[in-house]
């Protein structure tokens, strides 16, 4: 089969030949129709997933099973599935033994778990071999190039609001418009919330309006003297435009933290009114758990929620990897390997 490879710690990814996978025991094998590229493929590819070379990167993949492994009951042959970063855990390190749900947020945790992309073969690729019990069956009608992101885009932004549990009364904020982001004021706003888009791009405010925010402002000065927000929802790696919009948290607020930034910390300002004194939150969110991953699935199928993608054959991923890393690429690129 074709898929890409990364061969080395910032080296150019490779479209090559490799042997196709089999479904060994307790695996699917999955025919890939559509694969999404998170910013993270860019980090693993920097080497921040640590030396895992060659593999080939993805964990948001979608298809349909044509084969089932021994021992597996749940998934059938023309299943159509997807499956995240983390597929299962070891069952036996010490996080396991404190016998915590083994997918999800906290299989991330696992010593031993297997993460797409990472440990194992990721979704970039013509066919994948996943453990079955990492993943979901997806809703009848959803297009394959847009339940691709709902595997992570659109599943850490809906955990990052369920982690929050916000109240019917509270105002959601969303910091950053991007490949999360765009999907967070859709979900945001199908909730019933009232919902501010926060963005220093003045092009994007109009499309904002168009996905659900409320309001737009440029920072946490504009958020205040707009009456603030309850869930400050971090869907960027910019931690400076976050730690910024901090000055328009509201009492007993909520910041919660999607982005991932491997260069900087995130930080809390001592000026103005103390962090503490506000009763106010950090909250680390990503993949809060397959019922969180069911709920947004269900929310894409119904049309509450749907990516703006571009999409390219697995000959052209070298390309969409350039428009990724340079910031061409606004919101989610998705492989399409059936179409190569």
């Amino acid at each position: 089969m074709k898929a890409v490879v990364m061969t080395g710690a910032n080296q150019l990814w490779e479209v090559r030949d490799v042997p196709t996978p089999t479904a060994e025991p307790g695996q699917v094998l999955v025919k890939v129709y559509a694969s999404g590229m998170c910013y993270t493929d860019v980090w693993a590819t920097q080497g921040y997933g640590g030396d895992i070379y060659p593999q080939t990167p993805g964990h948001e993949v979608v298809g349909e099973v044509v084969e089932v492994g021994a021992g597996v009951h749940t998934r059938q042959v023309g299943d159509r599935v997807g499956t995240t970063w983390v597929q299962s855990a070891c069952g036996r390190c010490a996080y396991c033994r404190e016998n915590r749900p083994l997918t999800g947020q906290t299989a991330m945790n696992c010593a031993g778990a297997r993460t797409t992309g990472f440990s194992a073969q990721g979704g970039h690729a013509e066919y994948i071999a996943i453990s079955a019990e990492g993943t979901v069956l997806l809703p009848d009608g959803l297009a394959y190039e847009d339940a691709a992101p709902m595997m992570c885009a659109g599943y850490t932004t809906w955990s990052g609001l369920r982690d929050a549990a916000p109240q019917p009364h509270e105002k959601i904020a969303v910091v950053g418009i991007g490949g999360l982001g765009h999907v967070a004021l859709q979900l945001s706003k199908a909730s019933g919330f009232e919902t501010i888009a926060i963005t220093h791009s003045p092009d994007k405010h109009d499309l904002a309006v168009q996905l659900g925010a409320d309001h737009v402002v440029a920072n946490g000065k504009e958020l205040n003297e707009l009456g603030g927000a309850d869930v400050l929802l971090v869907t960027t790696n910019a931690f400076g435009a976050a730690e910024e919009a901090l000055t328009g948290l509201r009492v007993d607020g909520r910041v919660v933290l999607s982005g991932l930034d491997f260069t900087r910390p995130f930080s809390i300002s001592s000026e103005g009114v103390p962090f503490h004194m506000m009763r106010q939150q950090v909250i680390g969110s990503t993949h809060g758990g397959q019922h969180y991953l069911s709920e947004v699935l269900d929310l894409a199928a119904k049309g509450k929620v749907k990516p703006i993608t571009e999409t390219f054959p697995l000959a052209r991923a070298t390309d969409a990897f350039d428009r990724l890393t340079s910031g061409k690429m606004r919101f989610r690129g998705v492989l399409t390997p059936q179409n190569s």
